[in-house]
């Protein structure tokens, strides 16, 4: 432990050294650079200081979905991997930022993530728990051109990067540059590269993930994107899954390769709205990429070589609002064990309903179980966490009910029963319609899922039970929730399993779970549950 944080120290200090500006610098810096589009409108480009830039080349930063996690390349700094063997060395370089909106004095990411190669983070995962590498790695160990992923370990560090496994990848990486990004979802990689040997201009192409873990063959975004003899580059698709930023030297840009603007308009993710120039101050004369965005879209982060600490800074700008992506919703929590109450490291779901279509994963932190995700407005969610020897209690969140308002924050935490005898599982996305006992068609997902837990494990035995709240007479709560016991455990055995694993029981009003006081209280009463009592 003392030798990691001499490290750190000594990294701090030297970015200090390089960090710190001169006087004239220094005063030149404190009027923010700033372009008059109205005259109550102000767009200024802020740079995120010294703690972060320095008298060298910083580039390609990327801003986590809560805007609390920067990392960025530092090049030609005495720390990285090969700054003594290798002209224009590029080592990964990280901040945070506190609740008080401080970053912190850059750290160089360390071994495995830098290597004797150019090195970046490409995309950060709305739970802070998994990056996106630069290059292809095996077991750790460089293997050629591509891209990685690294999850955070339960002490907190990075584990060797493991490359994504892109069908025919090779067919279409053979210029002089390449890179990727991925969506929040999890399963949507984009990739710039050219099939050109030895070719400068990019096109821009997607990837999907499949039931393998392998990824799709990559599939170009079309022609209105990529451009013949133009170069598409550097992506970044925005939280809304969306909204598309890229760069690119195509005619109407101010100068060099400038930041576009495109809306996705269909899933065939070949029909895009017509690619807008952001113009100044995002553009200028000079070459312009790495466009990065947090969950919000208030905020874009950016590279900029005009009037900073070296050759080129970190800076991040506040959009119009004809520049933002559509607004999300930010649902952070932590995983729980049911019966413990102690956190779980455990895989995330979330699917629409009713179709039960997988719209996103991600992963709970392996410390303390925190996890976050972005998820667009106007679909109706199911979401839950998963781990072996669990099941998990799946949670309703309906954007679909919800007006956009902007952006939100939510918290809501998740919760895994151990398959244990006397274990009880609330079912949260079983639905009826009100005083019917007829299943919903969203019920299903649901419901599938009980079945198949009963399918794997032959031996389990369950009661179903359904519960109201206090309102309306006692034989018309026993009546009511006897017939949506009775009714899901129908849809159950009408899946293949023998009568004698479940029974069903509608206990009423009997049972609370919380005081019938409040509206809120009643909705948690008003629930359908099963108990295990056999395994």
């Amino acid at each position: 432990m003392k030798r990691i944080l001499s490290f750190f120290a000594i990294t701090a200090c030297i970015h200090t050294i390089y960090a710190q500006p001169s006087n004239d610098t220094l005063g030149t810096l404190v009027a923010q650079k700033e372009n008059i589009i109205t005259s109550s409108t102000v767009i200024k480009i802020e740079n995120l200081g010294w703690k972060i830039n320095s008298e060298l080349a910083e580039l390609r930063p990327t801003i986590s979905a809560d805007g609390n996690l920067l990392f960025f390349i530092c090049e030609n700094h005495p720390l990285n991997t090969k700054f003594n063997s290798v002209r224009n060395s590029q080592d990964i370089w990280y901040s945070e930022r506190d609740s008080f909106g401080r970053w912190s004095e850059a750290r160089h990411m360390g071994y495995p993530l830098n290597t004797y190669h150019y090195n970046a983070v490409y995309w950060v995962s709305p739970d802070n728990n998994r990056i996106l590498i630069r290059n292809a790695f095996i077991n750790g160990d460089y293997y050629g051109n591509g891209v990685s992923m690294s999850h955070r370990q339960a002490n907190g560090r990075w584990s060797p990067p493991e490359m994504l496994k892109i069908r025919n990848y090779a067919k279409y990486d053979r210029g002089r540059q390449n890179g990727a990004t991925m969506a929040h979802d999890g399963q949507t990689l984009l990739l710039y590269m050219t099939e050109e040997k030895g070719g400068v201009n990019n096109d821009l192409y997607v990837c999907f993930l499949l039931p393998d873990g392998t990824w799709s063959e990559p599939k170009t975004l079309g022609k209105k994107i990529n451009l013949p003899d133009y170069d598409e580059m550097t992506p970044y698709l925005a939280s809304d899954g969306a909204t598309l930023y890229f760069s690119s030297n195509r005619p109407g840009g101010l100068g060099d390769n400038d930041i576009w603007m495109t809306k996705r308009l269909d899933k065939t993710w070949q029909k895009w709205s017509e690619p807008v120039n952001l113009g100044a101050p995002i553009n200028t004369p000079e070459w312009d990429a790495f466009f990065t965005l947090d969950a919000g879209g208030e905020y874009a982060y950016m590279t900029s070589s005009d009037g900073g600490y070296g050759e080129s800074d970190i800076v991040r700008v506040k959009l119009l609002e004809r520049e933002k992506p559509d607004h999300v919703v930010l649902v952070s929590g932590n995983v729980y064990n049911k019966k413990t109450l102690q956190p779980l490291s455990a895989s995330l779901v979330y699917e629409t309903l009713p179709d039960g279509i997988v719209a996103g994963n991600g992963m709970s932190n392996p410390g303390d179980g925190a996890f976050k995700m972005v998820l667009p407005y106007d679909k109706n969610y199911s979401i839950r966490a998963t781990a072996d020897k669990f099941f998990a209690i799946s949670e309703n969140l309906n954007l679909d009910s919800l007006v956009k308002a902007g952006y939100k924050e939510i918290h809501k935490d998740l919760y895994l029963v151990p398959i244990e005898i006397g274990q009880v599982v609330r079912l949260n996305n079983v639905f009826f319609d009100f005083d019917k006992w007829n299943l919903r068609p969203e019920s299903y997902v649901e419901l599938d899922r009980v079945v198949k837990l009963l399918q794997e494990n032959p031996a389990i035995e369950i009661e179903m039970s359904a519960h109201t709240d206090s309102y309306g007479s006692d034989d018309y709560n026993f009546k009511l929730s006897d017939n949506r016991a009775r009714s899901v455990m129908e849809y159950i055995l009408s899946k293949g399993i023998a009568t004698t694993r479940i029974t069903s029981k509608g206990y009423g009003e009997t049972k609370p779970v919380v005081p019938n006081d409040t509206d809120e209280n009643r909705q948690l009463n008003r629930r359908v549950e099963f108990k295990i009592l056999k395994n």
